[in-house]
């Protein structure tokens, strides 16, 4: 029987007035939804097109749209890695097939990619970029959760640092830069985050020119997000960083996320599984990465007025693995 595909766009709003990284603020969540059904199973996927990558929703739809005949035929998760490239429209229609053949099977998710059952985990929390004061009384508010992911925008990084560890004395931290530092700040920031006693630095340098990294000493872990998509330069990377970021709408997708997985901890890489800005949906597919990671930052639907129904569980920081009803 031929499948049918649905695509929608569909936006949630954020909490607390909208979410602040260097590149600008977002006041909604704005995520592309698939939908493939056999006539008697629906899969779903969601994925969220970034602007940092060349994605609006109106191109990520279009390529979408472009694979539907195939989709409507018999294309499979293990022929769709050579028919669309990486990205948050390949995302949304390799976990949608996931998700219609774990219906079609009557097995879990977890049972297909050969995972033990999923455990709870702890996320990350995000504190969007803002001024010290802003961003110390958001760390205030949050600064029971065990680990929290601060956002940061380049010069004075040092300062906001400062003023979150003061306000958050026994979280531990997290940064992510977003590619904002340059010569002007990247010791002084470097230092700031050594003494508040950071975890990891995400992207602190753009992509371009992250060679500065190399043979770089630290104390801290170096993690590399808009640096890796998917395996390919993955080994190259071992001189600059010592993590790498793993995203669905990165990669394309869960089969190359789990690939990339494999692939990282041959490397020896720490890994870190991230997210953009969408529903439960989006991260359900996630939490089979999460498992495996050292650090999980899966908290987009906390940063949500309204998340999806049904959605996960969270307790506090704590991630609840999905239920069949929304995914997997």
């Amino acid at each position: 029987m031929s499948r049918t595909v649905r695509i929608d766009q569909e936006s949630f709003e954020i909490a607390g007035g909208g979410f602040a990284i260097s590149r600008g603020t977002r006041t909604h969540a704005n995520v592309l939804v698939v939908s493939i059904d056999d006539g008697g199973h629906t899969g779903r996927g969601e994925c969220v097109p970034y602007a940092r990558y060349g994605e609006t929703m109106e191109s990520v739809q279009a390529q979408i749209q472009e694979i539907a005949p195939l989709l409507q035929d018999s294309l499979t998760r293990e022929t769709l890695q050579s028919a669309m490239p990486a990205g948050a429209a390949r995302n949304a229609v390799d976990c949608a097939l996931w998700d219609l053949d774990s219906k079609l099977s009557g097995k879990r998710a977890t049972d297909l990619a050969g995972i033990a059952a999923l455990k709870p985990v702890t996320t990350a929390y995000t504190i969007s970029v803002g001024t010290p004061e802003t961003m110390a009384e958001k760390t205030a508010q949050a600064a029971h959760r065990p680990l929290l992911k601060v956002k940061l925008s380049g010069s004075g990084d040092d300062e906001r640092i400062e003023a979150v560890r003061k306000a958050a004395p026994d979280s531990t931290l997290i940064v992510d830069a977003n590619e904002a530092w340059d010569d002007s700040c990247f010791a002084s920031n470097m230092a700031a985050c050594e003494a508040a006693g950071v975890a990891l630095i995400e992207q602190p340098l753009p992509s371009s020119n992250d060679g500065l990294l190399a043979g770089l000493e630290r104390k801290i872990t170096i993690c590399a997000d808009e640096s890796l998509h998917t395996r390919d330069g993955l080994e190259d990377l071992r001189s600059r960083y010592d993590a790498i970021n793993i995203k669905l709408d990165k990669s394309g997708g869960l089969t190359e996320a789990l690939a990339l997985l494999d692939e990282a901890k041959k490397l020896d890489f720490k890994i870190m599984v991230g997210c953009m800005l969408g529903t439960s949906l989006a991260m359900a597919p996630a939490v089979l990465l999460a498992q495996s990671a050292d650090f999980v930052d899966l908290d987009g639907p906390l940063l949500l007025t309204e998340d999806r129904t049904p959605g996960l569980v969270f307790e506090g920081s704590t991630l609840f693995p999905p239920e069949t009803a929304l995914w997997g």
